[in-house]
């Protein structure tokens, strides 16, 4: 039984737990708030008093299970194996179907499943953003404030929206001479909307290194957003839009290039179409070809290192919670930074704690994402780089945002780009040599 289905399907997850706490030490919630709901122990008690009848599911309860990033560092700490991001998956879809969406989670979520009408909302934002933001002076990129403050936090900083999506950018099949594969590029939103400088690193290491890639018009958002706040229908049909998409291009591999679109392939589709037998069993085919691009650029080409160029930065390595915990890939960023000419890698304290981005977490809860934040600004501060590296554009955003209101100039890039940048200088100094 699927956790999106169900209250009871977490039912023995819950009995592993024994209440010893250890998930204090680790929850950035608690660490801010020093509250038991706050805490892993603390929502696993109201789960099973709901499970047994003592309470019911209200709004309320619902907001409670709402303290919470996902970033699972309270599994890895657990001495009984809990899985605590099952457990509050199924409390968020419970609380779903017992007191429905929020007016505005549902807008946003409704507006995903209808692909034109969400690109033309998009491409219309691009144009007037302006009305709505301001321009933050910055020499590193694109960023902006809100004029009004709207209740998601008056000093949260935003990239800008793109004027052109990366998918327009480039036609569905970018080919190349005598490629070694076919890789399919699922871009997720965050890269076609907003850091396309991303997805054009991706597409130009992929192509340095003799891979066709295939960018399916019709792909779709990973639906994360809508499973992690329980709004399973929105996640299935998402699911199956993306399966459908990459199934008819084919590829011998898919790459992606954001942890949370990357946690998706590999995990949630399978689990959300569990009793479809026909799209589970894609969804299990298309999930044993998918990796990150650091993975991939490693495990599976692996990436040519003859033609790097020296690239002078001082980096220090952020790992987004969904890419260390949820998938396991934490050596191969950094693997990537080290064979890179002239970049030093200084390892910051706490690397793997959650920036407090968490998606829409950070708009729920902004005060307290912000104090999440500003917890790993001040550990990046300390290791005097000038720049950060991340594996996810949610975070890269809530990075950017930290550093740009600590007042320090710290450039936040996504690690394939820095690799990008490598083969562009190795290009140009070779020009140069002859």
């Amino acid at each position: 039984m699927s956790v999106y289905d169900s209250l009871d399907s977490i039912t023995e997850e819950l009995h592993k737990c024994m209440k010893c706490g250890n998930c204090m030490a680790v929850c950035p919630i608690y660490k801010e708030t020093r509250q038991e709901v706050g805490v892993a122990r603390g929502k696993i008690s109201l789960a099973e008093y709901i499970l047994s009848g003592e309470i019911e599911m209200t709004k309320g309860m619902g907001n409670r299970f709402s303290l919470c990033t996902t970033c699972m560092a309270c599994n890895t700490n657990c001495p009984c194996g809990v899985r605590f991001d099952k457990i509050i998956l199924a409390a968020r879809a419970e609380s779903v179907r017992k007191k429905g969406l929020q007016p505005v989670k549902k807008i946003a979520f409704t507006a995903l499943k209808m692909q034109r009408v969400f690109d033309f909302g998009m491409k219309a934002g691009s144009i007037f953003q302006g009305v709505a933001l301001k321009n933050i002076p910055n020499r590193h990129s694109k960023l902006a404030r809100m004029r009004v403050d709207v209740g998601i936090g008056k000093e949260k900083v935003f990239p800008m929206l793109s004027k052109k999506t990366l998918r327009s950018e480039f036609p569905q099949v970018i080919t190349v001479k005598n490629p070694k594969m076919r890789v399919g590029f699922f871009t997720g939103c965050m890269i076609n909307y907003f850091y396309t400088d991303i997805g054009r690193a991706v597409i130009e290491v992929l192509t340095e290194n003799d891979i066709e890639v295939v960018i399916p018009k019709f792909q779709a958002c990973c639906g994360i957003p809508a499973s992690v706040n329980g709004d399973v229908a929105s996640a299935r049909t998402l699911a199956k839009r993306n399966l459908r998409a990459f199934e008819r291009m084919g590829a011998d591999a898919l790459v992606v290039a954001c942890s949370s679109g990357g946690t998706a392939w590999k995990h949630v589709f399978g689990e959300l179409l569990e009793n479809d037998h026909e799209l589970k069993a894609l969804a299990d085919k298309w999930a044993k070809k998918s990796y990150d691009i650091s993975e991939f650029l490693i495990h599976q080409v692996p990436f040519k290192k003859e033609g790097l160029g020296r690239v002078a930065r001082k980096v220090t390595y952020h790992e987004p919670c969904h890419l260390n915990r949820g998938q396991g890939i934490s050596k191969e960023p950094r693997e990537i930074l080290k064979s890179i000419p002239g970049v030093e890698l200084i390892e910051m304290k706490e690397p793997g704690r959650c920036c407090g981005m968490a998606g829409s977490f950070s708009l729920v809860h902004p005060d307290l994402s912000g104090q999440i934040s500003d917890r790993k600004t001040a550990d990046i501060q300390t290791t005097n780089t000038d720049t950060v590296a991340t594996g996810c554009p949610a975070c890269r955003l809530q990075l950017q945002s930290g550093v740009e209101n600590a007042g320090f100039d710290e450039e936040v890039l996504h690690t394939v780009q820095i690799l990008a940048e490598s083969y562009r200088v190795g290009k140009g100094e070779l020009k140069r040599s002859k």
